[in-house]
């Protein structure tokens, strides 16, 4: 996806203190809908930032449980023309066809509406998720030192975000601190399936002995994410929820959040860190 597309350029009147305004040109991340089908069948329309999209559909299917593995998906294309329903044009609808055609099943359908923000609202309770995804058994342990130095890298990597100031980031990264996927989106969850949606196109999954860090905050579908990804340490620039608090725990998932400015706050999982003694 082009850099024109992820970006938008926005007439502004720009006002700064003791200077006349002036009208000028501003960079902003751009925003627009994509609809998910499986064999054809809508399961989501959700707001993103265009770009990746093949790994935002194929990581979301994946995490939310629609598809029950990367083998299972055959091929993904853009749908061709405009929906005269919908509005979304080419780029806008992603079909994943399974290699075993089969109806996506009624509890697992979200073909409703969903902010960038919030992502897709109750779709599943604790109790769901703890059926379909085991806890973790990942003996990664690293110095939290390594792990006060990941925000800096992850800023560095963020292109988009150098531009618009507008965009949330997910970072992958191995246990030495090396990064090895950073995606951009107007979307936290989006973010996270992209990276998702990346290591399942190159085959590394489960993601065992890596560290997702996010530059938001983590709600409950983020740490459902990381648990479906088998991320045994979660970590944010921001806080978490009390219900990625309370899924962190029961998974033994280590969790981390407020991870900036040299500090952090560890909410589960402590074992995975080796702490200044």
């Amino acid at each position: 996806m082009s850099e024109r597309k992820r970006v938008a350029k926005i007439p502004v009147l720009k006002v700064r203190d003791g200077e006349e305004a002036q009208r000028a040109w501003d960079a902003v991340a751009a925003e627009e809908p994509m609809e998910i089908r499986v064999n054809g069948d809508a399961v989501a329309v959700t707001m993103r930032t265009p770009g990746h999209d093949f790994e935002l559909a194929l990581g979301f299917c994946l995490s939310e449980g629609i598809v029950d593995g990367p083998d299972a998906v055959e091929t993904m294309r853009y749908c061709a023309g405009d929906d005269p329903e919908t509005g979304l044009n080419t780029y806008n609808v992603v079909d994943l066809h399974l290699r075993v055609p089969g109806a996506v099943a009624p509890d697992l359908r979200r073909n409703v509406y969903t902010t960038s923000s919030c992502g897709i609202c109750g779709t599943a309770s604790i109790e769901a998720v703890r059926k379909r995804l085991p806890a973790l058994d990942d003996d990664l342990c690293v110095p939290a030192g390594l792990l006060r130095a990941l925000p800096e890298r992850l800023r560095d990597a963020q292109e988009v975000f150098d531009r618009t100031g507008g965009l949330h980031a997910a970072g992958l990264f191995d246990a030495k601190g090396t990064l090895r996927c950073v995606r951009e989106d107007v979307g936290r969850h989006n973010a996270v399936d992209k990276v998702i949606g990346w290591a399942a196109t190159q085959d590394a999954l489960p993601l065992s002995g890596h560290i997702l860090l996010v530059s938001g905050r983590v709600a409950f579908e983020i740490a459902q994410k990381a648990l479906y990804a088998r991320i045994p340490l979660l970590a944010a620039v921001s806080a978490p929820s009390s219900l990625a608090v309370d899924l962190a725990r029961d998974s033994r998932m280590t969790l981390v959040g407020f991870l900036r400015d040299g500090r952090m706050n560890i909410y589960t999982g402590e074992q995975r860190l080796i702490l200044p003694t």
